[in-house]
């Protein structure tokens, strides 16, 4: 594995190079250079000059749902990483939070590197005008249901695979883009017809939910999200940027619930059953973001494809019943009447993920 090089490096030997030419000029030790020797510096120097750019040009990104409880992780991790970050909101309220943030206070004080824009999911021209100049998109899809009470309805399913083509599309189309980090879920792979399939034990990237099982089920989440992670990667065929999707387990963290009440309670429709299966994970939010930032900038060499991202699996009463206390609902809503400690139909893997964020923890 090659060393990754700062732009200070970089930077250092342009100078480096540069005195060099010039003590060629006044030393009189290399009063000629000759013609091919001459060409390679010159290439050379060219060369170091375009990847300091283009690192430069790297750092700006645009996150979608940027004031969401996972959209604000992942601008933290960025911002904490160098990056310039504009966040995307639907709507003006959501840009009067981030004013009253004071420049996004809770980003640690990064403020020079932040930005806002409104942009409107349905309208591509918006987000094309968003992602102008951003070199990298992440695209976290947090809808939220108008009525707060159903958590996620069968229109917001299709609205989010509306918002996937769009983005997909606006990315294509915005020469400057290079890479996009799309949010699924781990509900995009673990609803399957076990009656009708006979499924290997282990689950990884390569399971899909089945639309018809989420369909019968009225899992209208996991419907969505399913439904729209095809969508972007069959938008994404033939373009000229690379697209990776994550799909994390259920997401806690600091005040999880409060502040992300909505996905919270859709995820765990049918949560009894996940639990049952030995499929039911949590994440914590901060681990997720650093999943979007690490597999970005992987994306320039060999990160592709999807990537499951959990912390633990809910696989006893004991871990069912804190998890239950923490969302104000009752246990038999998760562990439903499993028996105490139940052996487990299957088993998750996220070891693509972990191997990959273990490389370039060593690189970094």
């Amino acid at each position: 594995m090659g060393i990754v090089k700062t732009a200070e490096s970089k930077k250092a030997e342009i100078e480096e190079l540069r005195l060099l030419l010039l003590e060629s000029v006044t030393s009189g030790k290399y009063k000629r250079l000759e013609g091919e020797k001459q060409l390679k510096d010159c290439l050379r120097s060219k060369d170091i000059k375009k990847e300091v750019n283009e690192e430069e040009e790297d750092k700006l990104v645009c996150v979608t749902s940027g004031l969401s409880y996972l959209g604000l992780a992942i601008v933290d991790h960025l911002l904490n990483r160098g990056y310039s970050v504009r966040i995307a909101v639907d709507n003006e309220e959501d840009m009067d939070k981030l004013r009253e943030m004071r420049m996004f206070e809770q980003t640690r004080g990064h403020s020079d590197g932040v930005s806002a824009v409104m942009v409107k999911v349905t309208d591509i021209e918006s987000l094309c005008k968003a992602f102008h100049g951003c070199r990298g998109i992440f695209h976290t899809s947090a809808f939220v249901d108008p009525t707060g009470v159903s958590g996620y309805t069968k229109y917001m399913a299709e609205l989010e695979v509306e918002a996937s083509e769009n983005v997909i599309e606006a990315c294509k189309r915005t020469e400057s883009v290079r890479r996009c980090v799309f949010t699924s879920s781990l509900l995009a792979c673990v609803w399957h017809d076990i009656a009708v399939h006979d499924l290997p034990p282990v689950v990884d990237h390569n399971y899909w939910s089945e639309e018809s099982v989420c369909r019968d089920k009225k899992l209208w989440y996991a419907l969505g999200k399913t439904m729209a992670e095809r969508a972007a990667w069959r938008m994404a065929e033939d373009s000229d940027f690379k697209l990776a999707t994550i799909c994390p387990g259920f997401l806690t963290g600091p005040d999880f619930f409060h502040r992300n009440s909505t996905s919270s309670i859709a995820y765990l429709k049918a949560g009894h059953e996940m639990y049952a299966k030995g499929i039911l994970a949590t994440t914590d939010v901060n681990k997720v973001a650093e999943a979007h930032v690490c597999v970005y900038e992987a994306l320039r060499n060999t990160a592709c494809g999807r990537y499951i991202c959990f912390d633990h699996v809910i696989l006893t009463e004991g871990e069912a019943l804190e998890l239950a206390r923490q969302m104000g609902m009752p246990q038999q809503r998760i562990s439903g009447n499993s028996p105490t400690d139940s052996y487990a139909q299957f088993k998750l893997c996220n070891r693509k993920l972990l191997r990959l964020m273990s490389r370039q923890s060593r690189c970094s």
